[in-house]
């Protein structure tokens, strides 16, 4: 008897979502960063041992759009919950549940409160950079946040299923007792993905997104938000990136003085492709593309 599923992740922006993703599976399936929203698809890391499978969805940040991709980003995230098996709602350990943080577990209730729904896991994150006192006291407030919102949606029943879990996706601490429930709540079915595929995130679109991470983390205030990449061409070894932005001064921050910042995340990243990758970065304007939907459609948000 095999046993497969999905487990799909939610939380506010940083909360560390993406490094969860990546400490399960030990590996990167997910880019990371710093900067709010640096997920901007549903990507999802395939964990198979022994008898069960669990595809694990990393979801953008829920977050209050300031444009038409940060709607479809929370479009994203809020269609990654349905019809799966365990949804993990996510909060930050070092900082007060604020608004953002109540919106997901608001979510979280709402899409598990069923009995025969999703199960329903909350984790607090980032225990190790948090003493231990305040560890108790987060998840003190993370169950209170959901007892108030549970008995607001007349789902009190909901409190009976929901379990609680203090993680460092960082170091790992905590995370294994959360796959064993996880794997635990799967039901019984054929595996969905071979065993030996660790991610369905095609080739390219890895590729585009390891560009994307280290301009993410090279470029500061509001270059990151306006950065897509996809691969234009692909004929191996030889690879070309190209990198959209929104203004001409963009484009100039974007490729540094003299190519130099450019030069720099092409070095970053071939150093994640396998050898003798030749790797060619373009860059090219096109205008307010996070607010126009005819060019947020055709790149596939």
């Amino acid at each position: 008897m095999t046993r497969a599923g999905f487990a799909t992740i939610i939380g506010r922006p940083n909360v560390g979502k993406s490094t969860l993703v990546n400490a399960i599976m030990g590996e990167k399936v997910s880019i990371t960063s710093n900067t709010p929203n640096t997920t901007r698809s549903a990507v999802r890391g395939i964990l198979t041992t022994g008898d069960t499978q669990v595809i694990f969805v990393d979801t953008p940040g829920l977050h209050k759009p300031k444009s038409s991709l940060g709607g479809r980003l929370n479009d994203a995230a809020r269609g990654a919950v349905e019809d799966v098996d365990v949804v993990i709602a996510m909060v930050d350990c070092g900082a007060a549940i604020g608004i953002g943080d109540r919106m997901v577990l608001k979510m979280l209730i709402e899409t598990c409160r069923h009995a025969d729904g999703p199960r329903p896991f909350v984790v607090v994150n980032k225990v190790d950079r948090t003493a231990r006192e305040a560890i108790a006291t987060q998840l003190i407030s993370a169950v209170d946040t959901v007892v108030e919102l549970a008995n607001e949606l007349g789902d009190p029943s909901f409190l009976d299923r929901v379990e609680y879990f203090p993680t460092s996706a960082r170091t790992g601490d905590g995370v294994p007792a959360l796959v064993a429930a996880v794997k635990n709540s799967m039901p019984e079915s054929p595996f969905l993905f071979d065993d030996d595929i660790v991610s369905d995130v095609s080739e390219q679109a890895w590729i585009a997104e390891l560009v994307r991470e280290q301009l993410v983390r090279k470029t500061f205030e509001e270059i990151p938000h306006s950065i897509h990449c996809r691969v234009a061409e692909y004929e191996w070894p030889h690879i070309t990136v190209e990198i959209l932005v929104e203004r001409d001064s963009q484009k100039g921050m974007v490729i540094g003085k003299g190519g130099a910042l450019l030069k720099d995340v092409g070095i970053a990243t071939r150093r994640q492709l396998p050898e003798g990758a030749f790797l060619e970065l373009r860059v090219r304007v096109e205008p307010s593309w996070q607010k126009r939907d005819d060019i947020l459609d055709r790149l596939g948000y």
